[in-house]
């Protein structure tokens, strides 16, 4: 058995765009690298955990976690839609391993995911993978959330069910860092963003396209005037990966939402993927930090962050 982490951040923004400065090839050679590693690790199981951006969950049922069983990629922001290679008896016993440690936990036998998984997993593996993955919703948008310390235990609970698979794992969690896109809120909405809150799974192409425009459109106006948008925290982000990159994991329980997103930005919150992910290997072992890259990209109101471990286990 061994275990190794790979958390980076995700952009609706990458391929819309191009941030100055080299940025975009700097990350580029990163995701080689990370590749690289990947594929030197050979992962027989890919656990990822991601949120959703109400494209695949929405308040109709918004649960804290969710594993997939089997899952569909909706294709936002030039992903992939197609069924995911997804484990159906890893996945089952994930789900209960979840309940064995007293962590309520949904189950779906078809969860639609958005770009806060599949971007991510297209990075590391190519658009077309078919290594087998088992997809775990965090939610990071649909207020109210639970404790960091929750979200803790509950990587703590799949990391200790992987470890008795006898097998490589790769744990990728997909999300952060400090940015605070246009994402509505439930309390206030009117009745039609409302309405898409609690159901929107039936947008036609042509609203999703609207949509995607809308978030371009305001990431553009924040990068010329620097207005609508929280500005990114370079100090938080740091403090973020610091955290993970020494250890100090049981700190992440002081992290309250209000903190988070006052720091960070409303879409902080996705760092519980981040979370899950080291909580996981830590059940199992102190994993040693391969590699780290950071940039604050301000064309895509984000900070884009990736850390590599190197494998625990034997």
């Amino acid at each position: 058995m061994t275990i190794a982490v790979c958390t980076m951040s995700h952009s609706p923004l990458i391929g819309e765009i191009e941030p100055a400065g080299g940025v975009l090839d700097e990350i580029d050679a990163a995701t080689v690298e990370v590749r690289s590693a990947i594929e030197a690790f050979d992962p027989e199981i890919t656990i990822v955990f991601g949120p959703d951006h109400f494209n695949g969950v929405f308040y109709d049922m918004m649960p804290p976690f969710c594993i997939g069983s089997e899952a569909i990629g909706v294709g936002d922001w030039s992903t992939q839609q197609r069924v995911l290679p997804v484990d159906r008896g890893h996945a089952g016993l994930l789900v209960q391993a979840a309940f064995d440690a007293e962590i309520d936990v949904a189950q779906s036998e078809r969860l639609y995911v958005d770009h806060g998984m599949t971007q991510t997993l297209e990075m590391l593996f190519g658009a077309d993978y078919e290594r087998p993955i088992v997809p775990v919703f965090v939610n990071a948008v649909g207020l109210p959330l639970v404790t960091m310390r929750r979200v803790r235990k509950f990587g703590e609970a799949i990391g200790r069910e992987a470890a008795r698979w006898n097998k490589r794992v790769l744990i990728v969690g997909s999300g952060g860092l400090s940015h605070d896109p246009p994402v509505p809120k439930l309390q206030g909405a009117p009745d039609e963003v409302r309405e898409r809150l609690i159901d929107g799974r039936h947008y036609t192409p042509e609203q999703r396209q609207e949509r995607q425009l809308r978030v371009v459109q305001a990431a553009l106006d924040h990068a010329r005037t620097g207005t609508g948008q929280q500005p990114l925290n370079e100090q938080f982000d740091q403090l973020v990966m610091d955290t993970f990159a020494e250890g100090r994991l049981g700190e992440v329980d002081g992290w309250a939402t209000e903190w988070m997103a006052r720091e960070g930005g409303g879409s902080a919150h996705e760092i519980r993927a981040w979370v899950a992910a080291f909580a996981a290997v830590n059940a199992v072992g102190t994993p040693t930090l391969a590699d780290r890259w950071y940039w604050p990209v301000h064309e895509w109101g984000a900070g884009f962050g990736i850390l590599l471990t190197d494998p625990v286990g034997s």
